[in-house]
């Protein structure tokens, strides 16, 4: 197989993960929240929940790697530098995504937390730029199709964003699952926060769908 070839594989896979370990996520959650089920098997799900919401953040960390290779071997151009951050920018957001994930209880985590959020406000703020650059100057004339999956990531990473600011119901309710202290407000607090990001959830699905027809076809405007 050729880099290109295995670079598409690679690109593919980070798709198919995505989507499905979000539906895992998705359906595992609904148990989280059943105040009817005991202690340890809201645990057992919570733990099988968080566990497979680890592979559609490893995957939308490298997602804009792997695409950006793959544009150069589509005949699209980039600096050296610009090369060099696309290159860089996967195993370094991958790094943060494992870190938060495995060292959720370290002193640091809050304000990498922090950053992590501001980050991703400026991936999104980068794309729509870099969208608006190529756009006017012509840049990928040749591959316009590409504009639409760009600003179709940038707004994946909003949707990610939506979810984090309504969970936030969820996640002080699930603390309290550890020592089995919730009550029945914590419980329908848990309920109501999930509700909240089910229709983000939902909008990732289809908008992964979207990106996926819109790289197969490759449409020129």
């Amino acid at each position: 197989m050729s880099i290109y070839e295995i670079t598409l594989l690679i690109h593919v896979l980070l798709f198919c993960y995505w989507i499905g370990a979000d539906v895992g996520v998705f359906y595992s959650s609904k148990f989280v929240v059943d105040s009817t089920l005991s202690q340890e098997t809201r645990l057992t799900a919570a733990k099988i929940m968080l566990g497979c919401d680890l592979l559609p953040r490893i995957c939308m960390s490298l997602m804009l790697t792997v695409g950006g290779v793959l544009s150069h071997y589509l005949g699209i151009e980039h600096p050296m530098w610009q090369m060099i951050g696309i290159i860089l920018l996967g195993p370094v957001w991958l790094t943060l995504v494992l870190v938060l994930h495995f060292k959720h209880n370290a002193s640091f985590i809050p304000k990498l937390t922090a950053i992590d959020f501001y980050f991703r406000w400026i991936m999104i703020i980068g794309i729509i730029a870099s969208c608006i650059y190529a756009y006017t100057t012509g840049r990928l004339d040749a591959a316009p199709w590409l504009i639409i999956k760009l600003l179709g990531f940038a707004f994946l990473i909003f949707c990610g964003l939506m979810i984090r600011v309504n969970l936030k119901g969820f996640v002080s309710t699930y603390i309290k699952l550890f020592s089995n202290s919730q009550t029945d407000e914590d419980n329908k607090l848990m309920v109501i926060s999930l509700n909240k990001v089910k229709p983000w959830v939902i909008t990732i699905w289809v908008v992964l769908i979207f990106e996926a027809a819109i790289g197969i076809a490759k449409p020129m405007f």
